[in-house]
């Protein structure tokens, strides 16, 4: 279940749609995600006391599932830059939280194997 929330933007479709087709690479790639329940945060920082640039940030949390626990958090000058920063990391973040599930499997399974022999 994905869920996307705008703080300090106004909600717009076009946004939400943008974040959906994104993040369909990922859920292609890893079904599995289909049924975490994920959080996209689209936020825009503005300082009222200095004048500059606004500052676009993109978070995305799995809190539940298979992926739960991973956060990822990007910066950018626009929103579309900061969203596909997040969606390129997010292919490199669930590839290795899928090696290390795989290392320790194996691990635990010659552990069990070699006291299987003893």
């Amino acid at each position: 279940m994905l869920r996307i929330v705008f703080k300090n933007l106004d909600r717009s479709e076009l946004a939400r749609e943008l974040v959906e087709e994104r993040l369909e690479a990922s859920f292609q790639r890893f079904p599995d995600l289909r049924s975490n329940q994920i959080q996209v945060t689209l936020e825009m920082e503005n300082s009222p006391t200095q004048a500059g640039p606004d500052v676009f940030s993109v978070k995305l949390h799995i809190s539940s599932g298979r992926y739960q626990g991973i956060t990822l958090e990007k910066e950018g000058q626009n929103l579309y830059q900061a969203l596909a920063e997040v969606n390129e990391h997010l292919l490199e973040r669930l590839n290795r939280f899928g090696d290390k599930n795989r290392a320790k499997m194996r691990r635990n399974e010659r552990k069990f194997a070699s006291q299987q022999k003893e």
